[in-house]
């Protein structure tokens, strides 16, 4: 850490992400891994995550300040450091669940580039998803997002 990073916004970046940061951030990574947000990514993230009752206590300012400190992270490092530093603060409980929703997020905008599917691979070993589980999560997402 250098000298100056308190004041210029590095401050706490190499902290544990919270389970809600954690989340959100493989979300913003699976929206960003093509090398842009399209908005229908941008509303899955959205839909998906205030549906959820993890963030049911998230305040819009809490959201907002979360979704900046993640994009920060994004910005610097890019989507493949984003989801590993995400990885490290998400239960074993969610894994699954961010890597279906973060499925559902890349197939949105109805085109999955090579960018993408790396992307799914990464993430999938990442957090150490079997490779016959992340199939069937895959399978299905692309079931949902058919038409």
């Amino acid at each position: 850490m250098g000298l100056f990073d308190n004041l210029f916004g590095e401050k706490g970046s190499g902290r544990e992400l919270t389970k809600q940061e954690a989340f959100a951030g493989i979300l913003l990574g699976a929206s960003a891994c093509d090398g842009h947000i399209a908005d229908e990514e941008v509303k899955s993230l959205f839909t998906t995550t205030e549906r959820m009752r993890m963030f049911e206590n998230v305040s819009p300012n809490k959201w907002n300040a979360m979704m900046d400190a993640l994009m920060k992270i994004l910005k610097k490092e890019g989507p493949l450091k984003l989801v590993d530093r995400c990885a490290e603060g998400l239960p074993e409980g969610l894994r699954q669940t961010a890597f279906a929703n973060a499925c559902d997020i890349v197939l949105a905008d109805g085109v999955v580039e090579d960018e993408e599917k790396e992307f799914l691979d990464h993430l999938q070993k990442t957090l150490d998803l079997d490779g016959d589980t992340a199939l069937n999560i895959v399978e299905v997402m692309i079931i949902k997002n058919k038409g």
